[in-house]
This record gives C-alpha cells, sequence and structure tokens, in this order.
C-alpha cells in the first residue's frame, strides 16, 4: 500500500491514496461499477470511493447537459471534502459524461481522470442502436437525433454521424461543443479544465463490439467517407483544441489499447482494474 506517514509532535497521520468518484453507464446504475469499488478498497485500503447513483436506468437517457448541471453538485460536494484532490473514472456513456463535468467545472481539483470504454468522439453504430434504440435503422438515425426530440436524449447529444457532418454541426447540442469542433464562449474554459488534469487516461480496444468506432475511446472517429481517423492524426489532437496535445507533449496522456474485452466486461474483469486502473490511482 502506498503511504507517507507525517510524524508530528506525538501523533502522526497516515496521508494514502487519493479519494475516487465512479460514474456508471447508460442504462445502468451504481451497482455496475461495485465490482471495481470494491477491487480499489481492497488493494488500497482506506481509500474513499464515491460510487454515484443518480441517472441510473432510463434516466441515463436524459439530456447530457442536464446530467452534467444536476452532477455537479455531486461533484462540488465531493471535491469540497477533499482539497488535496480526488481521482474520477467513468465508464461508457459515464466516461463521456464525467469528462464533460471537469469541462463545466473548471476549477475542480480532478487529478487524474479515467475514461473506460467511452465515447469521447461520439457515436456512430448498429449494435450500439440495437440494444438502446431497436426500431431506428443506423443509416436514417440522423432524422430523429438531429431534432429538437432527439436533442433531449443522452444519445442523441454524441450521436455523431460522419455522413451527415454538417447536421451534426447544426443541430447537435452538446458534442460539437464539448469536444470544440463549435467555438463558443466555453471553449476555453473547456480546454483549460482538460489540460490541468495530472493524467488523462483513455482506455478502450477493438473488441468493445458497443463503442463505434471503438477508436472513439481514444478520440479517433470516421473521416467523412467513413474511414477511421487514428486521434492523433484529427483536428481535435492536431490543433489541440481541447488540450490533448498538451496533455500529450507534458506526459500527461496514456492510450491504453486491450483486445478481447467486449464493452461489457471492462468494468466486470478483474484483471482490467488490476493492470489498467489501478495503477493509474495515486
Amino acid at each position: 500500500m502506498k503511504q507517507l506517514l507525517i510524524f508530528a509532535s506525538n501523533f502522526f497521520l497516515v496521508v494514502g491514496y487519493k479519494p475516487v468518484i465512479l460514474l456508471h453507464g447508460i442504462m445502468t446504475g451504481f451497482e455496475s461499477l461495485e465490482l471495481i469499488k470494491t477491487r480499489i478498497e481492497q488493494k488500497h485500503p482506506g481509500t474513499i470511493v464515491y460510487n454515484i447513483e443518480r441517472f441510473g436506468g432510463w434516466s441515463s437517457l436524459d439530456n447530457m447537459w442536464y446530467q452534467v448541471a444536476q452532477l455537479s453538485e455531486n461533484l462540488k460536494n465531493i471535491t469540497d471534502n477533499h482539497p488535496e484532490g480526488v481521482n474520477f473514472l467513468g465508464y461508457s456513456q459515464g466516461a463521456l459524461l464525467g469528462r464533460t463535468l471537469l469541462q463545466a467545472n473548471p476549477d475542480h481539483n480532478i487529478h487524474r481522470y479515467i475514461s473506460l470504454s467511452g465515447p469521447q468522439a461520439g457515436q456512430y453504430g448498429t449494435q450500439f442502436l440495437h440494444f438502446y434504440f431497436p426500431g431506428l435503422a443506423l443509416k436514417t438515425a440522423f432524422e430523429l437525433f438531429y431534432s429538437r426530440v432527439g436533442q433531449h436524449t443522452s444519445v442523441g447529444n454524441y450521436w455523431n454521424d460522419p455522413y451527415h457532418h454538417s447536421l451534426y454541426l447544426n443541430y447537435s447540442q452538446y458534442l460539437p461543443y464539448v469536444n470544440n469542433e463549435i467555438i463558443g464562449t466555453k471553449s476555453e474554459e473547456f480546454k483549460n479544465a482538460l489540460t490541468k488534469l495530472d493524467m488523462l487516461v483513455l482506455i478502450g480496444g477493438p473488441d468493445d463490439n458497443v463503442i463505434t468506432p471503438w477508436q472513439s475511446s481514444q478520440f479517433g472517429f470516421y473521416n467523412e467517407n467513413g474511414t477511421v481517423i487514428n486521434f492523433i492524426d484529427r483536428n481535435v489532437y492536431k490543433n489541440d483544441v481541447i488540450g490533448l496535445k498538451t496533455l500529450d507533449k507534458d506526459k500527461k496522456l496514456r492510450i491504453i489499447t486491450v483486445p478481447g474485452i467486449n464493452h461489457f466486461m471492462w468494468h466486470t474483469n478483474v484483471s482490467i482494474c488490476d493492470n489498467y486502473i489501478l495503477p493509474y490511482l495515486d
């Protein structure tokens, strides 16, 4: 166990690992991250773990900005109690939602952020649709998601149809802004909130089968011809619009690719937790 003993007079203070915040994915709840919570507590005894319970089940489909506004209260209540800083892990939709929480609260004291298989560059995939919107077809889903009604849903907020990019930019009220594809009044704050991190860890893999393309978990995505472009070759990195290049140059960006892991295994696999999560919790 990592501990620092500070002696003063007749007592000593044990300073261990920073507290950890966990945020679950879509159509699940805090229970889905109990394995990670338990494993952190087992391997890092004494660590405080906050497993956020809000927006479980159907409420996870609420508009992303609404969720960010509500969860900002939770974030402030937690971090105010830990001025030394905390670490944060988000899974699936929660990985994108948690990242936006940091950006929307630029005075945060999140030390390290771990994105576990999250659609950071958006989502465009049949498998994903069949899970949550079984009546929709991939090629026509934009008709719903790029509408006033569709933008009331979390999925619509980060649906990124590469074949209708202009509609995405014109109608999506969420992802183009948090990724600074559209420059707004908050763009500089959004970037600064990420570059102040001690470390950003992006975890994903080619056998995910839900996050589509799987490279979205690491800010890669399709171009307008449907070819997947690695994040380092996209404007989000080349132009450093949200700070990925800055983090990378400062050796604060970790890109972790793990084959053989299905989307629903990332948070239920002990070896994933032990090998790719615990080492980044300080």
